[in-house]
């Protein structure tokens, strides 16, 4: 993996590995906001989007508008950027998307990262403001980074393989839902067909007797004849044979081999698993870089 961990080499991890995989860090900061960015990597990308943000902050605060507060968690499923008071999740970024992350080791407030974004591909730079938290939250994103990464070595070869058959699985049980419920509509069809052909072979004047499952009102479905009955109607024809319920119910809604999909966590995986796997070792390949740079080279900065 091409990783650059800079001048952070020599640090040690500040988490437990279980905090970071069972649970996650959070953190409180100012999210200055996210702007799209040429490059996936570099110093120079991250220093341009952290001026171009700050001066629109800026801008912003003259206008009488505060900078909005938000939490971070960051686990080795991602990073989350939450509103603080009603936990509602405004960016989600996974770990294997997240490519480069900087602070700024002179003012000690300033730290960004950049995320390629799920729907629009596109390179987006992330730039918060965070009390002295900087370089902590940085080294955090490292450190989940490389756990996520050791796990997906780990884990991947059989998770790939259990997924694949997962997801076919689940394409088989949803085709069999759709030829149930084909079989359904047919046999509800023969139903009605066989109750007029009894209608309209039964003498004139005469009542058709009710079956013995319903009432006086007709308020029970109409039911065909029993496959046990070998009764003939009134004109002594014996009614066209109605297929057999379980005879077709054979074809199981879940294949030949019974697989319960409540056991598997259907919600969990993507329709495209492969494609999904493949971009998440594409992302982790690629490495995260982290570094400690100088952001504010102007006097707007300085006020910042």
């Amino acid at each position: 993996m091409n990783r650059a961990f800079g001048r952070k080499k020599d640090k040690t991890w500040m988490h437990t590995p279980e905090a970071l995989s069972k649970h996650y860090i959070p953190y409180n900061a100012k999210f200055l906001g996210s702007t799209e960015v040429e490059q996936p990597k570099g110093t120079e990308v991250v220093r341009d989007a952290v001026r171009k943000l700050k001066f629109a902050r800026h801008i912003k605060k003259s206008e009488g508008q505060k900078t909005p507060k938000v939490e971070l968690q960051i686990s080795i499923y991602g990073v989350k950027i939450l509103d603080p008071k009603t936990k509602e999740v405004q960016h989600n970024c996974q770990l294997h998307r997240i490519s480069f992350c900087a602070d700024d080791k002179t003012d000690k407030r300033i730290f960004t990262f950049i995320c390629k974004d799920s729907e629009s591909n596109k390179h987006l730079c992330y730039v918060f403001d965070s009390e002295k938290c900087a370089e902590e939250i940085t080294l955090t994103i490292g450190q989940a980074f490389d756990l996520a990464y050791r796990k997906f070595l780990e884990s991947g070869g059989k998770d790939v393989e259990t997924r694949k058959q997962i997801a076919g699985l689940q394409k088989r049980i949803q085709e069999l839902e759709t030829e149930n419920i084909e079989l359904k509509n047919k046999v509800q069809d023969l139903e009605n067909q066989l109750r007029i052909n009894q209608i309209h072979t039964s003498p004139a004047g005469s009542v058709t007797p009710k079956s013995p499952s319903t009432d006086i009102f007709d308020m029970v479905p109409f039911s065909p004849i029993s496959p046990q009955s070998s009764t003939p109607t009134r004109n002594g024809t014996q009614p066209p044979p109605v297929p057999s319920r379980s005879a077709e119910i054979k074809r199981d809604l879940f294949g030949a081999e019974p697989f319960d999909p409540f056991s598997c966590g259907a919600g969990d995986f993507p329709p495209d698993i492969q494609s999904k796997l493949d971009e998440m070792q594409e992302g982790f390949k690629m490495g995260l870089t982290l570094e400690g740079t100088v952001f504010c080279l102007d006097p707007l900065d300085s006020r910042c």
